[in-house]
């Protein structure tokens, strides 16, 4: 069952509530009793993370997959060499 996030119009209580898609909203605030609740829009408080879940997972088979749990995208690539010390000219003197 989804949390949702409700706010009172007239007190501006904010509250949580557990309960189905099918249930209807409260109408009154259990801080104040107003008729004025209104369901806030909110984020979801969960993140897809650790190793198998992938950015491409319902794209097409030809779609590269990359991995979101840190890797970057390149679990096969080497990283790359340090550049070599510059030398100085021969015949400094």
């Amino acid at each position: 069952m989804p949390i949702y996030e409700f706010e009172c119009g007239g007190c501006g209580h904010r509250f949580d509530r557990l309960q189905k898609m099918s249930d209807p909203d409260p109408s009154n605030c259990p801080a104040c009793a107003e008729e004025q609740v209104k369901r806030r829009l909110s984020a979801p408080g969960f993140r897809l993370a650790g190793n198998g879940w992938y950015e491409t997972d319902f794209k097409k088979d030809g779609d590269k997959k990359r991995n979101l749990a840190g890797d970057g995208g390149s679990s096969s690539a080497a990283p790359a060499a340090a550049p070599a010390p510059a030398t100085s000219p021969a015949g400094d003197s």
